[in-house]
């Protein structure tokens, strides 16, 4: 899901025209090929985490997508607090790229709140 998302907001918003402007600071479409691997892996073992977080933060009441999307949320935030924007601090990207990057993972992370949300089912005690 998470990837199906990026892939769909690359095309959507203006991502790929801006990543082009910082050709210096980003990889060319081959060399990520080489590494995607570990993109891949890393993000399953990130997925793997918030999915044990969530299970923390499980509230049995209420409605399960409602939870999901204030998890997607809460994680929204925080990626793009943490990543995009303290990117923009440490990078030479632009404004604009920055905030382009942290709409596209926030609602990356919001549907992968969801997705959360519609497989996790506490176990019967």
């Amino acid at each position: 899901m998470y990837f199906a998302i990026g892939y769909l907001l690359l095309s959507l918003l203006p991502l790929a025209d801006e990543i082009r402007q910082f050709a210096a600071v980003y990889r060319t479409p081959e060399s990520i090929k080489r590494v995607a691997p570990v993109g891949m892996v890393a993000l399953l073992v990130a997925m793997m985490a918030l999915a044990a977080l969530y299970a923390l933060a499980f509230r049995g009441d209420g409605f399960y997508v409602g939870q999901g999307v204030r998890f997607g949320f809460l994680v929204g935030v925080f990626a793009a607090g943490s990543f995009v924007l303290h990117n923009y601090v440490s990078l030479n990207i632009g404004l604009r790229l920055a905030l382009l990057q942290a709409v596209a993972y926030f609602v990356q992370w919001l549907g992968s709140g969801v997705v959360i949300a519609l497989i996790y089912r506490p176990a019967k005690l």
